[in-house]
């Protein structure tokens, strides 16, 4: 028989029992969902982390009282950091000192945690919106662009100035239809004078960065006072070849802005775009190897279930297979069928599963504020692998028809 006589035959036999092909199916589906829904999601957030992390700069660190995402969960984890020093201006003035002649971009930020709301004429934007203290290295050091007016002096910074650069959002909420330069606004009740306005940011891992308003950092503390607030310290070295030496230096110049003796321990974190990603990196491989066993399990039940139908349907069919083997048909020919017909379920499973895994993924992705993907790699991986099920688990069966004795067969009820 050729090759598409037999693949013909074999869909065929599929159709007739619809529903029990369609559960068969439906169990490989199950798997190969779950994998590539949740792989979707990492190579999303991964991606969206590796091409539009805006944290920081090239070759910056940053030194902060907290490590990456605020420390562990669990109360006693994160009491350890709770209970550190606050980075307090003066610490970080001192460390810029330090540093001055090392580095040409030291950017210090804090942090309004509760969010702000700006407010202009009468015009509101939503609460929530970032709200930043900073000095004139901002730019340099979390890639942001100046679409309007200017970036903040030095003088802006030492003096103390109530003047603020706003993002898209604030722009286009509060200055629909005229230029914001100049005029005066109020974030947390407080006046400041817009002097710039950001270029756009859009998304970028969760957060929007257009959603911002940054005043000088001094001002920040003159407004709203120390307590409970600690600053960060981003470092810029002049290339990727002094990096690591201005690393070493910026930790001695903190450890010497801390007060901390020779025998302390260091109080405080440093971290940067790798240590970021490889933080990540190590939760996204975890997630993704409890996704291939839960999944390996889902599909090891699928494929045991392919083959116990397949037997099934050897038994069921046992007569036709004598019929066509007593008019000329070859083993090869009935292996060949039983064995589409396994591999035809498990790949259509397969396809069904990657559909559903990628729209379930990309549409959480869109959730966190990722980038949509589609994990080519993954889908390769998972139509190879439905299809050996298909044939690992249909060889047997298809092996068992193939065998059978065509009187015994003809004489089967």
């Amino acid at each position: 028989m050729r090759l598409g006589d037999i693949l013909r035959m074999a869909l065929g036999s599929l159709g007739v029992n619809k529903l029990r092909s369609g559960l068969t199916m439906f169990g490989i589906t199950i798997g190969v969902f779950s994998i590539v829904g949740v792989m979707t999601v990492i190579s999303a957030l991964r991606s969206s982390i590796e091409t539009g992390i805006t944290i920081f700069g090239a070759n910056i660190f940053q030194f902060a009282k907290y490590p990456i995402g605020g420390g562990p969960g669990d109360g006693s984890g994160r009491r350890k950091f709770d209970m550190r020093r606050n980075l307090t201006l003066q610490q970080a003035l001192q460390y810029q000192r330090l540093m001055d002649s090392k580095a040409d971009v030291i950017c210090l930020k804090v942090f309004d945690q509760v969010g702000a709301q700006a407010v202009y004429n009468g015009r509101k934007t939503t609460p929530g919106l970032n709200f930043v203290g900073t000095n004139e290295h901002f730019l340099a050091a979390n890639q942001f662009t100046i679409a309007q007016g200017r970036n903040f002096t030095a003088d802006d910074v030492e003096l103390g100035r109530p003047v603020i650069i706003i993002g898209q959002t604030i722009q286009k909420r509060l200055f629909p239809s005229e230029n914001p330069l100049g005029k005066q606004i109020k974030m947390k009740d407080r006046p400041y004078l817009v002097v710039g306005v950001f270029a756009t940011k859009g998304n970028s891992f969760g957060g929007n960065g257009d959603e911002i308003g940054v005043i000088p950092i001094t001002r920040f503390f003159s407004d709203f006072g120390a307590e409970g607030r600690t600053v960060n310290v981003a470092t810029q070295a002049h290339d990727q070849l002094t990096y690591n030496d201005t690393l070493e230096k910026g930790i001695t110049a903190m450890r010497i802005a801390r007060g901390l003796k020779p025998e302390d321990d260091e109080d405080f974190e440093v971290y940067s775009n790798d240590s970021i990603k490889g933080a990540f990196a190590k939760v996204a491989d975890v997630v993704a190897a409890g996704s291939v066993v839960i999944s390996g399990i889902a599909l090891l039940a699928a494929g045991i279930g392919i083959m116990n139908i397949m037997l099934v349907s050897v038994t069921e069919r046992t007569k036709e297979i004598g019929i066509r083997k007593s008019i000329g048909a070859r083993r090869q020919s009935i292996l060949a069928q039983f064995l589409i017909e396994a591999v035809a379920i498990s790949l259509a499973g397969g396809v069904f599963g990657i559909v559903m895994g990628i729209g379930a993924g990309d549409a959480i992705a869109a959730m966190l504020e990722a980038s949509a993907i589609i994990p080519w790699d993954w889908v390769g991986v998972d139509l190879l692998v439905c299809g050996g099920i298909g044939v690992g688990f249909g060889f047997y069966p298809a092996w068992k028809a193939a065998r059978l004795d065509p009187i015994e067969a003809l004489r089967f009820e």
